[in-house]
């Protein structure tokens, strides 16, 4: 049996903007191959690797969706003349607040076995330190804070009371910090206090013993600092 097609995919038949949404993005899957993409753009054999479980005719048929509704699209790849590269659309990059939203509240319901059972990519790490960010409270000092989960590389930026996040190394970090995917996840989730995982050498930090503490204030983990 062939995928089916647009008009054949089950919806919810409400005049109504969250309905409509889940017509588009409530699928098992989408809206987890849309996180990978607001990481970054990806090949399908990439997604395949980064979304253990999804089959590949199902992963076709969520692409050729998304691809349909506008929400991403599909360049060459340089140098290979049959490649294909998946991007969200301007559309489909509407979606990153939302999706941080959910990463934050999915947070609260992860469990240690979650930890020791699920897989862990460093890449959600970057996705995780976005989330925080969002409700963070900056402190008013501008500096750069990078982090380096297992072979991922990304760095917060603080700057006239803003703080964003990007991909790469800092340029001149007041703090470099060093974890696992999984502790940092961890951390993220509050399984773990700062200091505990930094005690137990889970997490090695470098630099600025004060940037520390305006770091983790601005993740939102200042109450686990302080309680351990």
């Amino acid at each position: 049996m062939g995928e089916l097609s647009v008009s054949e995919r089950r919806q919810y038949g409400q005049f109504c903007g969250l309905a409509s949404a889940m017509d588009i993005i409530g699928e098992r899957w989408t809206i987890l191959i849309v996180r990978e993409l607001l990481i970054g753009p990806g090949r399908f054999s990439d997604m395949i690797e980064n979304l253990p479980g999804v089959s590949p005719n199902m992963l076709a048929d969520r692409l050729r969706f998304l691809t349909e509704q506008g929400i991403i699209e599909v360049d060459k790849v340089p140098g290979d003349a049959r490649g294909k590269l998946y991007r969200l659309t301007s559309l489909g990059a509407q979606l990153r607040p939302a999706i941080h939203v959910l990463a934050r509240w999915g947070m609260n319901f992860l469990t240690e076995e979650d930890a020791t059972r699920s897989a862990s990519r460093a890449a959600w790490g970057f996705l995780a330190v976005q989330t925080m960010i969002d409700v963070g409270k900056p402190t008013g000092v501008d500096e750069e804070y990078e982090f380096r989960v297992d072979d991922e590389v990304f760095f917060i930026i603080v700057h006239d009371g803003a703080a964003t996040a990007h991909r790469g190394p800092a340029e001149n970090p007041a703090l470099v910090l060093s974890a696992d995917a999984e502790t940092f996840i961890r951390v993220g989730a509050k399984l773990i206090s700062p200091i505990e995982a930094v005690l137990t050498g889970k997490i090695t930090a470098e630099g600025d013993p004060d940037a520390v503490q305006r770091c983790t204030q601005l993740l939102g983990l200042d109450q686990l600092v302080r309680a351990a």
